[in-house]
């Protein structure tokens, strides 16, 4: 069983040093002040399971990753098991397993930034800090992680900091940026909040505690918005939806469809011996309870 850890933390508040234990629990403030943040959570929704997304970055925004402790909390809040909250927290990307650094790198390795520089970048990071994916400097300034797409085309290649954008990056840009992280210098997105955050901050963020800065910055840039432009200076519009233009989907109005025929299912009889038999019938029983367990 693990043992609260004891000793100095770790450097940029990074989490466990090297050889440290998961704490078991929070102390009676922390766990006062979470559990305050939870009700409030909670209340958004008409189940108190429904809040556990949220809740997950709220621990997360205490520990710098989802620790064990974090789930417990989660767990006996929320009246789940253990199990079950910890299949929430690795399925989403966004939840971190171990600790964290005090800024998430993300550098979009997807088709387009790929083909714009995005590998580039990557490699030069990599290289550059001496950490391959999901993994932190020994400072605990930095964790380095390959994105599928930030949802950012129309400026790639992207790199994101704590999901805050950089946009139309270069190798020599990014290794810049980052270096500027280390320093503890201050770095201002492309688009959005004028300065980057802490993962512990943007955690909270995440978890529904506005930080006051939504309006600051760009938010669509040119190139966004370029469609929109072009649509009004050549005089394009969407087709108007009119119900009599749609063909309806064809009824069925005596008996099942021909095989083959819109709607119709396979050539194949509604039961067969293997629908039936007794074997059969005890899969679909067991497929069922699984179901409703």
């Amino acid at each position: 069983m693990s043992v609260e850890h004891a000793g100095a933390p770790a450097p940029h508040d990074h989490g466990r040093a090297p050889g440290d234990r998961h704490a078991t629990g929070y102390d009676d403030a922390t766990r006062a002040r979470l559990t305050a943040d939870s009700r409030e959570i909670i209340a958004r929704y008409p189940q108190a399971r429904s809040a556990l997304l949220p809740m997950l970055h709220l621990v997360q925004s205490q520990d710098g990753y989802v620790s064990p402790r974090g789930i417990a909390f989660c767990a006996a809040t929320l009246g789940l098991s253990t199990a079950e909250v910890s299949a929430v927290a690795t399925f989403y990307t966004q939840y971190k397993r171990h600790p964290n650094g005090t800024y998430t790198v993300g550098v979009c390795t997807n088709t387009l930034c790929a083909v714009m520089g995005g590998d580039a970048i990557w490699e030069e990071l990599s290289e550059h800090l001496g950490i391959g994916h999901d993994e932190t400097t020994g400072d605990g300034a930095i964790t380095l992680e390959r994105i599928e797409c930030n949802a950012a085309c129309d400026y790639a290649p992207v790199v994101m900091v704590n999901w805050e954008f950089f946009d139309n990056q270069t190798p020599a840009s990014a290794v810049e940026v980052v270096d500027k992280l280390v320093e503890g210098a201050p770095v201002a997105p492309t688009r959005g909040a004028a300065s980057v955050c802490t993962f512990k901050e943007m955690s909270r963020v995440l978890a529904g505690f506005p930080d006051g800065r939504v309006d600051e910055g760009v938010g669509a840039g040119e190139p966004t918005v370029r469609g929109t432009v072009l649509a009004r200076e050549r005089g394009w519009a969407a087709p108007s939806y009119d119900a009599d233009e749609r063909t309806a989907a064809p009824v069925v109005t005596d008996g099942e469809p021909e095989v083959g025929a819109e709607q119709s299912s396979a050539d194949r009889p509604v039961t067969t011996p293997a629908d039936t038999s007794p074997a059969g019938e005890q899969r679909k029983q067991q497929s069922d309870d699984a179901k409703e367990s």
